[in-house]
């Protein structure tokens, strides 16, 4: 069972490393690349489309199954790629849920309602997709390790 959930850890995890690293270095650069007002409906659209059955699940799961991983593993008494998988949901946690919540998700209710023009939008929303990106690339990267001591 921990092996299970530790693979879908890490499918989920990379998936979500790929689509925030994909906004960082081209999505983001190939909308500041045209008009604001294009790149702002451009982004709306995207925002609104997101929001998806595909998306959302994986979105949200990568942490629980790194959680699940790591309870198992602990249980199974492979401590320390339990201790990376419980590891691997904290970082992503904080620096993916959390920080989408708190800062990416806000930013473009603000985008959506006129309250931010694209000027101010697109630096601070792609940093902080930075460290959404690089988060997801670390939980990756422990589940991975995870299950090489598992």
């Amino acid at each position: 069972m921990s092996t299970a959930f530790a693979i879908i850890s890490l499918l989920f995890n990379g998936l979500m490393a790929g689509l925030f690293y994909a906004f960082s270095t081209t999505v983001m650069p190939a909308l500041d690349a045209v008009e604001p007002a294009q790149a702002t409906a451009a982004m709306r659209s995207v925002n609104r489309t997101i929001l998806n059955p595909w998306f959302l699940p994986v979105f949200l799961l990568a942490p629980a199954a790194s959680l699940a991983a790591g309870v198992f593993l602990l249980a199974g008494g492979s401590a320390a790629a339990g201790v990376l998988c419980l590891a691997a949901a904290a970082v992503y946690g904080l620096g993916t849920l959390a920080t989408t919540a708190a800062l990416n998700v806000p930013m473009n209710n603000a985008l959506e309602a006129g309250d931010m023009d694209w000027a101010a939008y697109s630096p601070r929303w792609t940093r902080w997709n930075h460290v959404r990106s690089l988060s997801c690339a670390a939980a990756l990267v422990l589940t991975g390790v995870a299950l090489l001591l598992a």
